[in-house]
């Protein structure tokens, strides 16, 4: 089969050297037979998995060595493009020698990956990254029948991006974090978005239950709505939690007291902040300068302490470790 026979023009240029290779001369295609497995000693796993995105279908044999786990050979059919067929045997081959655990932990960004001619060079293009995930699910289906438990436990997340295997927790978390306010920003961080696109927003090639414009939105309103809470938020010092009283001391300490011993080259940090008998006990490291100085142990000490009183709660015990 040529490569005019599988993709016109245009689109085969975007294809690796080795994708086109392994679509004219897949090294893993064919079936493993009980009787082939029984010979290894090896159990026969016969799992079917389909892309909706596009219909095509792979059928993934492996014989897993009884005793060890081992995946001891590897064999597919694949039903479609020939993207799939390139991608399909490289994930026989990386499945070969591996134990199923170790197998379920191959993604499909490591598929496309290992097609690649060049490390910074996409092996395919981002409208056929969902074959590459067909490959990364039939795994995990093959997985599911070896040991007997459903697909969806070895799925811990929920998965917004298919191409990239990106989840809902991670792309909420790389907003809030890193304050992004585009959907640009997210796929530069995460990848989500950057191969089909189906997941950017409505419309694309098929129906999805999130999309990133949806999530970034929403995230960006729980921001602002806990950025204006804490605004207005007169909590007092003692019914904080830990963390809120350790932002708190800290602002303080950054505004007025780092500035004033930045000025003779020395600074601190909080390394704890403990309750006891009824006060906060704040425990301060000095650094650079201030570090040996014998002021840090008395008249600075006592000079950090009042400050806190006065601008957060009497309540507070500085003491230096």
């Amino acid at each position: 089969m040529g490569k005019n026979d599988l993709i016109g023009g245009a689109l085969w240029e975007q294809y690796s050297d080795k994708v086109s290779a392994r679509m004219d001369d897949p090294k893993y295609r064919g079936e493993i037979t009980e009787a082939q497995a029984e010979a290894m000693g090896a159990k026969l796993i016969v799992a079917d998995w389909g892309a909706e995105a596009c219909g095509d279908a792979v059928r993934l044999y492996w014989a897993v060595e009884k005793g060890t786990n081992k995946i001891l050979d590897a064999r597919f059919k694949s039903f479609g493009c020939g993207t799939a067929i390139a991608s399909s045997d490289v994930m026989a081959e990386m499945c070969i020698g591996k134990t199923v655990d170790e197998a379920v932990a191959i993604t499909n960004i490591d598929v496309e990956h290992s097609l690649r001619d060049k490390d910074d060079i996409p092996a395919i293009p981002p409208q056929k990254m969902h074959c590459s995930v067909m490959a990364y699910d039939v795994i995990k289906k093959a997985a599911s029948l070896y040991k007997g438990v459903d697909m969806a436990s070895f799925e811990e997340e929920e998965i917004v991006c298919e191409c990239a295997r990106v989840s809902l927790r991670t792309i909420r978390d790389v907003i809030r974090i890193n304050d992004l306010k585009t959907v640009e920003e997210i796929t530069n961080y995460t990848k989500a978005g950057a191969f089909c696109k189906s997941c950017i927003k409505p419309g694309g090639h098929e129906k999805r239950k999130y999309y990133l414009v949806d999530i970034l939105h929403d995230v960006r309103k729980e921001m602002e709505k806990e950025k204006m809470a804490e605004a207005t938020e007169t909590k007092d010092f003692k019914s904080m939690t830990v963390v809120q009283r350790l932002k708190k001391i800290e602002s303080v300490l950054e505004a007025e007291i780092k500035p004033i011993l930045a000025q003779d080259g020395g600074s601190l940090e909080v390394v704890d902040i403990k309750d006891e008998d009824g006060k906060t006990i704040v425990y301060i490291n000095y650094l650079g300068a201030c570090q040996g100085c014998p002021g840090a142990q008395t008249g600075t000490l006592m000079a950090i302490q009042q400050f806190l009183h006065e601008k957060v709660d009497e309540s507070i015990i500085v003491e230096p470790v």
